[in-house]
């Protein structure tokens, strides 16, 4: 009887969680559908579905080029993010050297420290290297930010593998490079397929630092265009819900895509961890 309980709890509670995530996205598309200028109120069919909004955002705001700036940035960090953590988290999982503890206890405080008080000198220092203004300025900067997560996301990945695979490599004359990509890598590509899809979510909704760095309306990534346009149509709500769902667009269609990837990878850090 408890467990039936419990069940029915368990689905009760993510059907609200559901819910809450889903009624306002309802909102957002039902709003979008509506012709620009349109007073919307509440979740209801418009009278006459359009997809006018959606054309006039893209025109207006020029989201051809804005996702396109996006797509240059993330999937310019996602592959060296990636290979960085890889690297990172074999050297502090396997590697014996000294001040591993230490260097890598200093690594974690990115996590506990907000990015934002980096701001202003990190401008500064990509400006005396002239790279403001430059998909290069954010992607470096984004490969930092995300270092601290990385690092600890593969080290605990490879240290949850067991350790004989590894001894059986170096027996069979394996160096530290053969027992990484030939070895450790494949075994756990889901968290690492899972590591990359975290990524580029976050490179693509990164609105601070590609707002301070890159100020370029040409150079400007979907989200920074997304807020500049929020702010000349404040009122038009069919406008904006319909600009919002072209920005929120490739995320989705990258995470149903990688779906079965992203929840084996978190399942497998779960049970490892």
């Amino acid at each position: 009887m408890n467990r039936r309980f419990e069940g029915l709890l368990g689905r009760a509670v993510m059907a609200a969680f559901c819910l809450a995530v889903l009624v306002p996205f309802a909102g957002i598309v039902l709003a979008a559908l509506n012709p620009p200028g349109t007073l919307v109120g509440g979740l209801q069919w418009p009278e006459h579905p359009t997809f006018e909004s959606f054309t006039r955002a893209w025109s207006t705001a020029g989201f051809g080029q804005l996702l396109s700036n996006s797509t240059v940035i993330a999937l310019g960090v996602v592959p060296l993010a990636l290979v960085c953590a890889s690297l990172a988290g074999y050297a502090f999982a396997l590697m014996e050297f000294r001040g591993r503890k230490v260097i890598f206890a200093f690594l974690m405080l990115g996590l506990a420290l907000p990015y934002e008080a980096a701001v202003v000198p990190l401008y500064y220092d990509l400006r005396s290297l002239g790279l403001i203004d430059t998909p290069l300025a954010l992607i470096l900067a984004l490969v930092g930010l995300f270092m601290p997560f990385g690092a600890f996301w593969m080290r605990e990945q490879f240290l949850a593998l067991p350790k004989e695979m590894v001894e059986a490599a170096a027996v069979d004359g394996a160096g530290s490079w053969t027992v990484l990509w030939k070895v450790l890598l494949p075994c756990a590509k889901p968290a690492l397929i899972t590591l990359g899809l975290l990524y580029f979510l976050w490179a693509w909704n990164q609105f601070l630092l590609a707002l301070i760095l890159i100020q370029d309306p040409a150079g400007r990534t979907a989200p920074a265009g997304l807020g500049f346009f929020v702010g000349a149509h404040n009122i038009d709500v069919p406008l904006l819900s319909a600009a919002t769902l072209i920005v929120i667009a490739p995320v989705v269609a990258v995470y149903l895509f990688f779906q079965r990837h992203f929840i084996a990878g978190m399942l497998s850090g779960a049970v490892k961890g």
